[in-house]
């Protein structure tokens, strides 16, 4: 059990900056390792917050709340991207937060991201950023329809992405995203014609240690994440060159911690990096019952300078499904009694107060001796939950 840094007499207290599903399995993984959790999240009943006594319900915009929250935590992490920039650095003179600050700044805004990582030699779709109507007419006609518009920020899950087919859909996307913030930035990024979306999750401690997780498929709808197939089939050059290509990201951004890293397979078999998450990833929730050491354990692990723990998989082949909300009301499902009478599987509810369309309430894993065997489990699994 680590000992707290202040009081050699309390066990470790690790501060997660959000109270949702990430930190919710980060604080259980937590606990495994003797740690305890503080949450600092701006509502009450947040996922994580209900887990511990430790919680700060009154969000990092309280500057009365943060303190204290410091104050209880040895060192703090975060579970989302959105946070800004200057309340991790007003954290950190206080308390070491990872991923820093100055992660963080490479990240946060997509456009200085895909800056960072083409000046890094990382292979990346062509993009732009957007001030105007007319640059964002001005690139339609350099890469041809259809392409994305995106918001720089605090996108996540669809919201903020936009594909344009013609002038009068560009437009009318433009004026939508100026609509709901007049200042919100944005860049344009060429269409890419995949054959698959791949996603490595990679852990990188301090003392640069790293462990590389499987290349793995998402499968996407509407911009959301609706199953993960663990490992991707795909030849071992591909997955290899992808994990490559996921670890140059994080040492890009000298990245401590556990970081997503979405990727494209386009038909010539080439890998071009779509974004990264500093954070724990959807795509990693399968190695909680898959790998030796899930992604939660390893970004503990990774924050507190502990040594890694061995990211390769023990079975032959995981599927997860994510359980997303299909009504606006309770996030409470009605039963989950027939869900349960399914053999191989692992059901991870959120406690999510309400849910809404499109709403990520849960989530599925089967493991088996194929992918085939595992996903025909997971969806027969997903299809008897009652939301």
């Amino acid at each position: 059990m680590l000992k707290s840094l202040t009081n050699p007499d309390k066990p470790f207290t690790l501060g997660i900056l959000g109270g949702g599903q990430l930190a919710k399995m980060l604080a259980s993984a937590a606990y495994r390792l003797g740690i305890n959790v503080a949450i600092i999240e701006n509502h009450i009943n947040s996922p994580a917050g209900e887990l511990t006594k430790l919680d700060f319900p009154q969000g990092w915009f309280n500057k009365e709340e943060l303190d204290r929250f410091i104050e209880a935590s040895d060192l703090i992490t975060l579970e989302n991207e959105f946070i800004d920039p200057d309340i991790l650095e007003y954290i950190s003179k206080k308390k070491k937060v990872f991923p820093s600050p100055q992660t963080m700044r490479l990240v946060q805004d997509k456009f200085i991201q895909k800056e960072t990582f083409k000046n890094s030699g990382l292979p990346l779709p062509f993009f732009e950023k957007i001030d105007s109507i007319e640059e964002l007419l001005n690139f339609s006609k350099s890469v041809s329809y259809p392409f994305v518009l995106k918001a720089r920020k605090y996108g996540y899950d669809g919201y903020g992405n936009a594909t344009i087919f013609n002038e009068e859909n560009a437009i009318e996307a433009y004026n939508k995203f100026k609509e709901s913030n007049s200042n919100r930035e944005l860049l344009a990024e060429k269409f890419v014609d995949f054959t698959k979306e791949l996603a490595v999750i990679v852990a990188r401690n301090s003392s640069g240690q790293i462990e590389v997780y499987p290349c793995v498929e998402t499968v996407q709808y509407r911009h959301i994440c609706h199953e993960v197939i663990a490992p991707a089939e795909i030849e071992e050059k591909i997955r290899k060159e992808a994990q490559k290509i996921a670890v140059k990201c994080v040492e890009s951004i000298s990245g401590v911690g556990v970081f997503g890293v979405e990727l494209f397979l386009t038909k010539n078999n080439d890998i071009l990096v779509n974004e990264i998450a500093p954070r724990p990833h959807n795509s990693g929730h399968y190695t909680i019952e898959s790998n030796y050491t899930s992604q939660f354990e390893n970004c503990i692990r990774a924050v507190c300078d502990l040594p890694l723990g061995s990211a390769k998989m023990y079975v032959p082949a995981s599927v997860m499904i994510n359980l997303l909300g299909t009504r606006s009301g309770s996030g409470v499902p009605e039963n989950i009694t027939k869900l349960l009478k399914h053999n191989n599987i692992f059901l991870h509810l959120y406690n999510k107060k309400e849910s809404r369309n499109g709403r990520k309430m849960g989530h599925i894993t089967a493991v088996a001796n194929t992918q085939s065997e595992a996903r025909a489990i997971a969806v027969s699994a997903a299809k008897s939950i009652i939301w």
